[in-house]
């Protein structure tokens, strides 16, 4: 995950898709109107895909994540009868703006897609993405990480590849905790502690920074055990009032209480100075970070370590995902066998060491367990092998989580709902209780039954 691709994310601008129950139907119902009514093979054979690749032809593929520009030159290649348009048509939401468009207009509409895992439900739901398992997709269960996995799906039905991961661990200032006496926390007690501890001895310095993110905020709920979100169809629950929540929110105002997250955005400049000058001395966050800190905070090469993230429970090994994206096929591509020959590619077979070696980090179990990528030493981390701490937590993430199908919007008013508690003397619990009645009433809107 690049710097510009995560501040997409973080920002979370809104998306207008149209989701009423109407267009929202069970598998095998009518395909909403203004999509392609184009069906999807009964069932695609390796051979088809060979077949096709032999043929070729040419796919467009609307993506910003940079490793795949060598991934596609790469396939075309392998197979050099096959054309890839390789297209930055926006990051994040600006892409599913413009994808949203040309769905409904019927035209320019991608053969893949890059899709972040929050966001695939929209579109999987109003019927605008393929769904995977006539090709063969439901094999490649045990190929991915849970996390990921179950990321993509929705119900029976597979709607895109995982490209990437994110589950989290803490990176921290080993530096300043030397400095400052401080141990390196096991517990979020021990992180308040902590925190505590490092502002009382230098007022300038912060454990982390928070302003008010609802991609961290999920990820700590989700950590925790929480499912705020219940998703059955066009039936949706959202309720922040359950135990895992309040676990988060409990812990996380006594540090908005006690004056002692950073008041800076991440992706800032602010942000950017204090992870190098030690002012910032941690972030919980996914496993995609080293690259960002090695490209984006040069002052911290060395200083800097990873360790597992912190637990509820003392003892505890539960972790959640912080981002990452698939590779999707739009249910109005032209060319699925040849879309679908370079997911595979991109995300299962060859192109997968490509990126990986290019600094992405893999949802792939294969590679997670592959001993070149556990044993590579990181200078920046003062030649700690932290893909051994990153893949660990890949194996921990807790299961049974879900986004809503209108997640996109939904983080969109995060800031106007949630935020406010850190800034006002708004509870955290009262925030996220305003975030659930603006997302409910959305929902209704747009047509669902909200429990």
């Amino acid at each position: 995950m690049t710097m510009t691709r995560r501040r997409a994310l973080l920002l979370g601008a809104a998306l207008s898709v149209s989701l009423v129950a109407a267009g929202c139907g069970s598998p095998g119902s009518p395909v909403p109107a203004g999509e392609s009514a184009a069906p999807t093979s009964a069932g695609v054979s390796d051979a088809d895909l060979s077949k096709a690749l032999e043929a070729g032809g040419s796919i467009t593929v609307w993506a910003w994540e940079p490793t795949l520009k060598q991934v596609a030159a790469d396939f075309q290649a392998k197979y050099p009868k096959v054309k890839v348009n390789l297209v930055n048509a926006g990051t994040g939401n600006d892409q599913y703006t413009a994808l949203q468009n040309a769905i409904k207009a019927g035209s320019g509409v991608p053969d893949v897609a890059q899709v972040e895992y929050y966001a695939l439900p929209q579109f999987a739901l109003a019927k605008s993405m393929t769904d995977l398992t006539p090709f063969g997709a439901g094999k490649l269960e045990g190929t991915f990480t849970p996390g990921p996995w179950n990321s993509v799906h929705a119900g029976q039905a597979i709607y895109g590849l995982p490209m990437d991961s994110g589950p989290m661990a803490l990176f921290y200032n080993k530096e300043v905790f030397d400095k400052y006496d401080l141990k390196v926390p096991a517990t979020w007690e021990e992180y308040i502690a902590s925190a505590e501890k490092l502002h009382k001895a230098d007022p300038k310095a912060y454990i982390t920074n928070d302003v008010g993110d609802a991609g961290f905020a999920t990820s700590m709920i989700w950590q925790a055990g929480g499912k705020p979100y219940t998703v059955d169809g066009t039936t949706v629950g959202v309720n922040f009032a359950d135990p895992g929540t309040q676990k988060f929110t409990a812990a996380w105002q006594k540090l908005i209480d006690g004056k002692l997250l950073a008041p800076v955005g991440s992706w800032s400049d602010a942000w950017y100075k204090g992870l190098g000058d030690g002012t910032i001395a941690t972030l919980v966050i996914g496993a995609w970070m080293p690259a960002n800190l090695e490209s984006g905070v040069k002052a911290g090469a060395g200083k800097w370590q990873v360790a597992p993230m912190p637990q509820w429970e003392a003892g505890g090994k539960a972790t959640a995902e912080n981002g990452g994206s698939s590779l999707a096929i739009p249910e109005a591509a032209a060319a699925k066998d040849l879309a679908y020959a370079f997911l595979k590619y991109a995300n299962v077979d060859e192109g997968v060491r490509t990126r990986v070696d290019a600094g992405a980090f893999p949802a792939t179990t294969a590679q997670l367990q592959d001993s070149a990528f556990l044993d590579k030493e990181f200078p920046y981390f003062g030649g700690q092998k932290a893909n051994q701490v990153l893949a660990e937590s890949a194996a921990q993430v807790v299961g049974g989580w879900t986004y809503l199908p209108f997640q996109v919007y939904a983080n969109s008013v995060f800031n106007d709902t949630v935020g406010k508690a850190y800034t006002s003397a708004t509870p955290l619990q009262d925030g996220l209780k305003a975030w659930q009645d603006v997302s409910v009433k959305y929902g209704q809107e747009q047509g669902f039954t909200i429990k």
